[in-house]
């Protein structure tokens, strides 16, 4: 970014008041030539990595630190305020007047996300799981009412049933390629309020379709905003959860409010679609997209980025002499770049990471066959069992009773993983370690489920035993879920959020194409041969968590994406060992002062609040609270 040549020389004041800054010429910066970044700091992006979030939230601008006339009172970063710099000819040469100062989270600061109160965290939680079931309910919501819906408009093909569901997955795809780049660098709320409403008008288009082709066009737009909330919200609960312990049990609720909005779909569908017709349906979604519109009103801004952004404006917009910068800022991208490769990075992490890609490919099989299930079981509790379309919705559950049973095992692996910690034992430190055991749990579970559901539906075998086959289906995929986002979160830490939407866009797509098979499959194969063909695609697959077990750290020894991860970690070591010795350096000279007095008519005097003014004391704070630290700046890790 442009660096000033100095600023912050005062004028002054007509009428200087008791306990007041007096006024500040505000001078323009005049542009510096561009620094062309060297490539040890370079990330496989090809972005300098300078300005760049680090793993704990650090950010660090070409050694960015408080200038030596500038020391603030507590209450004015608390107060978001800014500090006037002292001017004058003995500081306006100092070798530091052409840096910027850093807004940062101050220690237990309360406007930090991750300070926020129990009550408020749990409030945002049930909110975002709200909105949640209304994305994923809606994937699946015409599931027992096709027949009705097909029926009405004279749709015979096979194929063209399928896709009320499929053009909404389509459509689920925008979610990772757009909805989270852009909370990213506009924030959360904002996003998610906007496309929210208009996933609520696109779900009543739907009930008022008046035929075929507007529908499924309807269904595409409801698809495309109803994405946002799956890319956005896990960022949500990684902003405002600190402790790795409590976000991993947020994001196990948050999996398993992904997997209960499909499974309630079809029971609503199943019982208003035969009695009050199929558009009560989807009346029924947007009584319910209404009702979680009013607490999403009340949604606070959780990204930290921005919440540090408003800051340093606000302490901009009070003395705009104050030479303050959010991080946020630091991070600025010309469209072009912002096109070219944070939009595309998800892409080139499928194409060249074998982590990223083969994760994926679990991941969309599993997704894949899940979505299966919606027109997998119409064919064997309907056409087999002769269920009514409500009866066979209720088999449903037992897939989410399956999802339940998985939670008390995370919870109790994640004790494990604490206390182990806590010992620090030695297997901790390896993610692959830390997060796949579970994953090769559940994927034989998947695996076996399949086989359960294929070899006993049959005539002579009663319904609820094929149906109980949902219960190690459920915990199977909620296990594989979870294990494997977070071993790609852990693995790419500041790529995550890239590494997690190529995981989304693959699973999306696959889920998409997939399901237009099932019928004609099962035609094929029949139901004991399509089931053994997908369990075992996914024993095969299965093996995939034991891989990474074996070779995961030499794979990601020579990832770029990895490589590039330690060089950032080795560079903002460096640069707070070099803030920090340059602090006690100037702090050991005397340089830094924590207090100025307004003077009537000195010629090189600045203000700062006296005691009882505004903003209060004066008294200073470690310049780690404004530059960052080891707090971090940021407040955020993406999921």
């Amino acid at each position: 970014m442009p660096q000033p040549d100095g600023c912050g020389q005062s004028l002054q004041p007509e009428s200087p008041q008791p306990h007041q800054f007096p006024l500040v010429e505000h001078q323009a910066r005049p542009e510096s030539p561009p620094i062309q970044p060297s490539e040890d700091t370079l990330s496989p992006d090809g972005v300098s990595t300078e300005a760049s979030p680090q793993k704990d939230g650090s950010i660090h601008s070409k050694d960015s630190i408080v200038p030596d006339d500038f020391l603030p009172p507590r209450e004015v970063i608390r107060a978001r305020e800014a500090i006037p710099f002292e001017s004058g000819p003995e500081n306006s040469s100092s070798e530091y007047d052409d840096e910027d100062t850093i807004v940062a989270w101050e220690e237990e600061d309360p406007e930090n996300p991750y300070n926020w109160s129990p009550q408020r965290k749990n409030c945002i939680l049930l909110t975002t799981m709200m909105l949640i079931i209304n994305s994923t309910m809606g994937s699946a919501l015409p599931s027992n009412a096709l027949p009705f819906i097909t029926d009405e408009w004279d749709v015979v093909s096979q194929q063209q049933k399928v896709l009320p569901i499929s053009v909404y997955l389509i459509g689920y795809v925008m979610g990772p390629i757009v909805w989270a780049p852009l909370s990213e660098q506009f924030g959360r709320k904002n996003l998610t309020l906007s496309t929210f409403s208009m996933f609520t008008v696109f779900t009543m288009a739907c009930a008022l379709a008046p035929n075929w082709p507007v529908f499924l066009v309807f269904r595409l737009l409801t698809g495309v905003f109803a994405s946002a909330p799956i890319a956005i919200v896990p960022g949500m609960i990684a902003d405002t959860h600190g402790d790795p312990r409590s976000r991993g049990r947020s994001m196990g609720l948050f999996f398993a409010t992904t997997l209960f909005g499909p499974l309630l779909a079809p029971i609503i569908s199943g019982y208003t679609a035969p009695t009050i017709g199929w558009r009560w349906t989807f009346w029924v979604g947007l009584i319910y997209a209404g009702a979680t519109l009013i607490p999403l009103v009340f949604l606070p801004e959780t990204f930290s980025p921005v919440l540090l952004l408003r800051r340093a404006k606000a302490i901009r917009k009070e003395y705009p002499a104050a030479r303050v910068v959010a991080p946020h800022e630091l991070e600025k991208k010309s469209f072009t770049e912002f096109t070219t490769v944070v939009l595309a990075r998800p892409i080139r992490m499928i194409v060249f990471e074998p982590i990223v890609n083969t994760s994926c490919a679990y991941l969309a099989l599993c997704y894949a066959i899940f979505y299966m299930c919606f027109e997998a079981f119409p064919i064997i509790f309907q056409g087999l069992y002769g269920l009514t379309p409500g009866q066979c919705g209720l088999t449903y559950l037992a897939i989410g009773g399956g999802c339940l049973l998985a939670l008390p095992v995370f919870w109790a692996y994640d004790s494990i993983l604490h206390r182990a910690r806590e010992r620090d034992a030695p297997w901790t430190r390896q993610e692959e370690s830390r997060r796949l055991p579970l994953a090769c749990i559940g994927g034989p579970l998947f695996a076996v489920s399949l086989f359960w559901l294929g070899w006993t539906a049959r005539e002579p075998v009663p319904f609820y035993v094929p149906m109980l086959a949902g219960v190690p289906f459920g915990m199977g995929f909620m296990c594989i879920f979870q294990a494997l986002l977070n071993y790609l979160t852990d693995a790419y830490e500041v790529f995550a959020a890239s590494a997690n939407a190529a995981a989304s866009t693959t699973r999306s797509l696959l889920a998409t194409v997939l399901p237009l098979a099932t019928t004609p499959m099962f035609a094929a194969l029949g139901i004991s041969g399509a089931c053994s063909l997908l369990g075992g695609v996914s024993l095969l697959m299965c093996g995939v968590p034991f891989l990474f077990l074996w070779q995961g750290e030499r794979i990601r020894a020579n990832s770029k994406f990895c490589i590039a991860l330690r060089r950032r970690r080795e560079e903002m070591a460096h640069k707070i060992e070099d803030q920090r010795a340059r602090r006690k350096s100037r702090l050991s000279q005397g340089i830094t002062t924590s207090h100025h007095q307004v003077s009537d008519g000195g010629s090189s005097s600045t203000g700062s609040a006296g005691a009882g003014g505004r903003w209060g004391s004066a008294a200073s704070v470690p310049v780690d609270a404004v530059v960052g630290g080891e707090k971090g700046l940021m407040g955020t890790e993406e999921v």
